[in-house]
């Protein structure tokens, strides 16, 4: 090219060109949502049926769903009316750095507690355990026998290699649209097949009458119903991604429509497997269900649905645990890096961050045999936190002077009942450790 032709070229284009910014889809943010809301939190409901009873449960489910609608719809109201688009940033804009802080700490103990064990029951399902010297097989090694390759720490290995390592490696929620949608549809197989064993069994008269009132007795007492509450609080604990989710939709209204359907959707999904679970197991329900699955069917064709539906668990969260770590990962570089630029754009931070989450839930997952009684104390303090007694701290504070008689009212309400719940479960459960 001549100089002259050189020196007509422009240095820039007199027009930028436009930054398309592609918008989440709704259906992608419903399955999002639904898959953070479902989790593990479906294996533990059908053992509060048998300490509630059938009706109290099913109150007890409605409930909170609708308080979880409630405390979302605070959430985002608040964080439009100010300058943040993170939870811990709408926290900040209320209470300063250690409001932030709590938030902050509470996602990060909540998710890497439900990562940790999910990885745990993956390994169970896999390779199987040996609680208390009773061993029991994994669907690998029932299949092909005991190898080396289908050990706990290999299968794991191979597991977050191949299927959590590809997905944690998206940045942004809307790429996991695909993987939450066949989340779901696994949760729904899982439902699907118990509900489809339980009616065969009622037909045959081989199950009991469940409760519809919860019992008490020497071995049940009234403070021990409070312990399910917890339960149903961590199964609708979604909080810590309604910010990822919400802020990649084109509207903000988009974002309640799509917690509402979810919301919908899980409580139904919950009902489902806590009623035919219950009918299915009776009084002998385990607190991981699992469990119950994992026990001799009396026939091959029981066994095959008994390990299909473990198979289908275990696939179910493996596509929760990528959401579950983008919101952790998200908190952790907020809380380390608070100055830094965005993480999407900063690969080296990005993935310096992504393989530390993966190899810390990995080696704590092989380190550690169970975790439940930790889980349990979850749903007791940062998890009510994050869904309940942060939303209606926010609003009663209301620093941008948005908030209506009502709404504090509401908010009030909720706090106390999350604070007493919380408060009883926790000292029942310590109660029962000795």
């Amino acid at each position: 090219m001549s100089l002259a032709a050189r020196i007509n070229v422009p240095l820039l284009p007199e027009h930028k060109p436009k930054i398309e910014i592609k918008h989440a889809t709704l259906p992608g943010a419903v399955f999002n949502v639904a898959t953070s809301i479902i989790g593990a939190g479906i294996m533990s409901i059908p053992a509060t049926l048998k300490v509630l009873g059938v009706i109290p449960a099913f109150l007890l489910i409605v409930i909170i769903a609708m308080l979880a609608d409630v405390s979302v719809e605070f959430l985002m109201r608040f964080t439009h009316s100010g300058h943040s688009r993170t939870y811990a940033g709408v926290m900040r804009e209320s209470f300063g750095r250690g409001g932030a802080v709590a938030a902050q700490v509470c996602v990060m103990v909540t998710n890497l507690g439900c990562l940790i064990m999910y990885l745990i029951i993956i390994g169970d399902v896999l390779s199987g355990n040996q609680p208390e010297g009773v061993v029991h097989l994994g669907i690998l090694q029932q299949w092909f026998g005991i190898h080396w390759w289908n050990s706990r720490e290999f299968a794991l290995l191979v597991t977050v290699v191949f299927i959590m390592l590809p997905l944690v490696l998206f940045r942004r929620v809307e790429s996991l649209k695909f993987s939450s949608a066949i989340s779901v549809l696994l949760a729904v197989v899982f439902v699907g097949i118990s509900s489809a064993m339980a009616i065969s069994a009622l037909l045959e008269g081989k199950t009991e009458t469940p409760r519809m009132l919860p019992h008490l007795d020497n071995q049940v007492s009234f403070f021990d119903l409070f312990t399910a509450v917890p339960v149903i609080v961590t199964a609708f604990t979604f909080h810590f991604n309604v910010h990822p989710i919400g802020f990649e939709l084109g509207k903000p209204s988009d974002m309640i429509t799509a917690c509402r359907i979810s919301l919908a959707l899980c409580a139904a999904i919950y009902f489902a497997i806590g009623l035919f679970g219950y009918l299915l197991f009776g009084d002998s329900i385990m607190p991981d269900i699992l469990v119950n699955f994992d026990q001799n069917a009396g026939s091959a064709f029981g066994s095959l649905l008994n390990q299909i539906v473990r198979l289908s668990y275990a696939l179910h969260i493996m596509l929760v645990f990528p959401l579950l770590n983008f919101s952790l990962r998200a908190n952790i570089d907020e809380f380390l890096f608070p100055k830094k630029p965005l993480l999407a754009t900063d690969t080296k931070r990005f993935l310096f961050l992504t393989l530390v989450l993966l190899a810390i839930s990995y080696l704590a997952a092989i380190a550690i045999p169970n975790i439940w009684y930790f889980f349990q104390f979850l749903g007791s303090t940062s998890a009510v936190c994050l869904a309940f007694i942060f939303p209606g701290a926010i609003v009663i504070r209301d620093v941008h002077g948005i908030s209506t008689s009502r709404d504090r009212i509401v908010a009030a309400v909720m706090i106390i009942l999350a604070v007493v719940t919380s408060t009883i479960a926790i000292s029942t459960n310590i109660f029962s450790l000795f």
